[in-house]
């Protein structure tokens, strides 16, 4: 790889780190080409994107990051093969990684950025799994809301059959 490959792949990288708030680190080193592939076309089809790279250019692109995005605590996972998952869902490569798992030990989880908290290591790979998305917490928030309102309209709703329930009833009695 050239200087001008390794510097637009950096640059590549900073664009890439600059837009998304998930992304992990896995390592896929002991997997087969068609393993990596099989992976690979399970991630795209989840809208996750896998960028193999070299740990030297991730570490650049991750240190020119302004200060608060915390990647420091990165760079200690940027040893061996290094897989780069991009995802908008903080819990999907997680749960591919899980899926994929079923039939081995590999890819295992690096780390994680999970909007400026840093996740170490494999064995927080079900803690991550089990994150709620955005669209699932934004679907309780609404369940939630609605769930009163749903309430109010029922008791309305039984309260007004049983008015009319007893007026049928003092109607029948007065024609009797």
């Amino acid at each position: 790889m050239t200087r001008a490959e390794k510097t637009a792949t950096i640059e590549v990288l900073k664009e890439k780190l600059a837009n998304v708030e998930f992304f992990y680190l896995a390592d896929s080193s002991t997997l087969t080409v068609e393993q990596v592939n099989k992976f690979r076309g399970m991630c795209f089809e989840k809208g996750i994107e896998m960028k193999v790279v070299k740990n030297t250019l991730i570490q650049k692109a991750l240190e020119s990051a302004p200060e608060e995005k915390n990647y420091k605590e990165l760079y200690e996972a940027l040893k061996g093969h290094t897989a780069l998952l991009f995802t908008d869902t903080a819990n999907a490569p997680a749960k591919v990684i899980k899926e994929f798992r079923k039939d081995g030990e590999k890819p295992a989880l690096k780390a994680a950025y999970i909007e400026a908290d840093v996740y170490l290591g494999d064995e927080k790979l079900d803690a991550l799994a089990s994150l709620k998305s955005k669209e699932d917490l934004l679907a309780e928030v609404i369940t939630l809301l609605q769930s009163p309102a749903k309430n109010v309209i029922s008791a309305l709703q039984s309260g007004g059959s049983t008015l009319s329930g007893l007026l049928k009833a003092l109607e029948e009695r007065g024609e009797q």
